[in-house]
């Protein structure tokens, strides 16, 4: 292993995480595979042993900064140098039901945006140790902007809201840091993969699926591929404009701001 190239693949053991997993499974390459369930994470350890690489399974719930932390803490005392991490696990679950984390947060902002933001900080001193290092945050086209007043939607909440507003907090974050990391050896770049892809999440939220996971996860693949760009936001394999507030540097910093408290993040 020693050698390897490093990538880390949050939510890798289903839908579009587990199959950029497969893609990438290859003899050089070690994959650190991440989920909840240790049973679907052994078979993709499995896979991609198959395919010549080599994996270990992680096993942290998002839904607790706690376990965020523990995983954070795993790879780096294992790995010196991490290569590629790619921020894919997250939730959607429409409705009209408020849903909280185990810390109290509105349950789409704290999975599918303060978990990653914790994570990809406290992995910083590994990215880009010794090498160049890519960072891939699958958001989504689905956007809407965040009302500072009420972050958690304690007015009349929508989960559908709630999970757009929670993508939109990635792409201003990928272009936050991707300013911070500026003359770094360290690109951060964002995409939605494809609209209603093939895939447990969205089959579970109502939705008809309209993509197969193939073709997000070559989107996904086409990004880590590119060289020499940074603080971007594709659609699939397009590059194109996000919500207008991801361009808002006033959002951006309050943005921060509210992260940097609620994750407990000290820089």
């Amino acid at each position: 292993m020693s050698g390897d190239r490093v990538i880390l693949i949050t939510g890798s053991t289903d839908g579009l995480g587990r199959r950029v997993a497969e893609k990438l499974a290859a003899p050089g390459v070690h994959l650190l595979v991440h989920g909840r369930d240790a049973t679907r994470g052994q078979a993709v350890v499995d896979a991609v042993a198959r395919a010549g690489g080599s994996a270990r399974f992680f096993a942290a719930d998002f839904s607790a900064l706690s376990e965020v932390r523990r995983l954070a803490a795993a790879v780096a005392a294992e790995h010196a140098q991490l290569d590629l991490l790619i921020n894919n696990a997250g939730i959607a679950k429409p409705g009209t039901q408020p849903r909280e984390s185990a810390d109290g947060f509105e349950l789409h902002f704290a999975v599918n945006f303060l978990a990653p933001f914790l994570l990809t900080r406290l992995l910083r001193p590994r990215l880009g140790a010794t090498a160049v290092s890519r960072i891939v945050n699958v958001a989504s086209a689905g956007q809407a902007p965040i009302d500072f007043s009420d972050v958690m939607l304690e007015r009349g909440y929508d989960g559908m809201r709630a999970y757009c507003q929670s993508k939109l907090a990635q792409v201003m974050d990928t272009f936050d840091l991707a300013e911070e990391l500026t003359g770094t050896n360290v690109t951060v770049n964002c995409l939605h993969p494809a609209t209603f892809m093939d895939t447990a999440m969205v089959r579970d939220s109502g939705a008809s699926p309209l993509n197969t996971v193939e073709t997000g996860a070559d989107a996904v693949l086409a990004l880590v591929a590119r060289k020499g760009i940074t603080g971007r936001y594709y659609d699939v394999q397009r590059e194109a404009r996000a919500n207008a507030q991801a361009y808002d540097i006033e959002a951006r910093r309050k943005l921060r701001a509210i992260s940097m408290t609620l994750t407990g993040f000290a820089a």
